[in-house]
């Protein structure tokens, strides 16, 4: 078994997805490239991932992608970054995601879903496009 983290420790891992939330994307790859898991996941199975495609992030979307983040990844709510990305209408975000392989079906509330039930035709069609 490891050693258990301090209460700086976890302060600082959760600082991290105040950073993705907040788009503090050179913060965030510091910390990514130094060795903190890029599929870091809160309490609740937000990845950095899920959280910087739901906050509207494309930039942090991206270099959380080229250090290899899961696009698979779902929360405990049945959500992907993808279907995070598709509720915000992020095109730039949704578009990165598609071409790093995120599954348009994947997740209980998966981004097809979100696409319907929100009636977003743009979204549907950007998701279509890519089965």
């Amino acid at each position: 078994m490891g050693e258990e983290l301090t209460e700086s420790e976890l302060a600082y891992l959760r600082s991290l997805f105040d950073r993705a939330r907040n788009g503090e994307t050179e913060e965030l790859v510091t910390a990514i490239d130094a060795g903190v898991p890029v599929n870091l996941t809160t309490g609740t199975g937000d990845s950095l991932l899920i959280l910087a495609a739901y906050h509207d992030h494309p930039a942090t979307v991206r270099a959380l992608l080229d250090r290899g983040a899961d696009t698979a990844r779902v929360n405990d709510r049945g959500q992907t970054a993808l279907a995070a990305a598709v509720f915000r209408r992020s095109t730039e975000s949704v578009e990165a995601l598609l071409a790093a392989g995120a599954d348009p079906a994947l997740g209980t509330r998966s981004a097809l879903d979100v696409a319907q039930v929100f009636e977003l035709p743009d979204m549907l069609e950007l998701l279509t496009r890519a089965r």
